[in-house]
């Protein structure tokens, strides 16, 4: 065969098999990119097309409302303390010192600048337990029934209520109480609003850490050392108190913060 029929046979071959390079990969579903061209766009570059000038699919977010847990999808079980449930509890319990309205108390030690009405029934109660007869309290108990309030009294008799406070059968015990807790200053409470109360001893309007030591004398003797260590765990006066009214009505006898 001559040099130039080789040639062609040759060059009909590489034809051939161009050819058929063509047609093999025109039928491919989609032709693969480069890995260069499978990275993000940088420094301004045009991403990748697809064929036929298709944006190739992104990534879909994740469902917003996804369950969360573990690598395989199964949901964590609850914790076994609901935390967030107990400081809901503690917010809750806590006052609300925005909208709670404050208590406003007057400290006072000189009875003279009590009202009139104040000053007398202050001196009555004190005549008529100073007489050892709790029943001569009943009169001043009766003029403000209508507002009378005493621990402990769920329809009883107040008298009897009274004497129930008392470590004797006759009520003594309480009418000495009753005597201590007038001959103290008063804290005036609440003014100008229907809670007003001029009260009985002035420790119940006053933070026991602000007491001076005549002051602390002067509790020591309505309560005990003892007591007083327990309410200064709390900061305030717990003993019992006697509230008046304005108008001069025996308000309560309670005992309390």
């Amino acid at each position: 065969m001559s040099c130039l029929s080789k040639g062609l046979l040759r060059s009909s071959a590489l034809l051939s098999i161009a050819l058929a390079l063509t047609v093999g990969s025109a039928g491919l579903p989609g032709a693969a990119f480069a890995l260069s061209e499978l990275k993000p766009a940088q420094n301004g570059e045009s991403e990748p097309q697809a064929q036929n000038g298709e944006q190739p699919k992104q990534a879909e977010p994740a469902e917003p409302d996804a369950i969360e847990g573990d690598s395989e999808g199964i949901p964590l079980p609850d914790p076994l303390i609901d935390r967030s449930a107990a400081q809901t509890n503690q917010q809750s319990a806590k006052p609300d010192t925005d909208t709670a309205p404050e208590m406003s108390v007057e400290i006072e030690h000189d009875i003279s600048k009590a009202p009139e009405a104040v000053r007398k029934l202050r001196q009555q109660i004190i005549d008529a337990a100073a007489s050892g007869d709790i029943e001569k309290l009943r009169p001043f108990i009766a003029g403000g029934e209508n507002q009378f309030r005493i621990d402990g009294n769920d329809g009883e008799d107040p008298i009897a209520a009274l004497k129930s406070y008392s470590g004797d059968p006759d009520g003594l015990e309480v009418l000495a109480i009753i005597i201590d807790l007038l001959s103290t200053g008063y804290a005036h409470i609440d003014a100008g609003t229907p809670d007003e109360a001029y009260v009985f001893p002035y420790f119940a309007g006053k933070p026991l850490n602000t007491l001076t030591p005549p002051e602390k004398v002067e509790l020591l003797r309505i309560i005990t050392a003892g007591d007083l260590a327990d309410m200064q765990e709390y900061g305030n006066y717990s003993f019992y108190r006697i509230g008046i009214s304005p108008d001069g009505k025996w308000k309560f006898f309670t005992a309390g913060d």
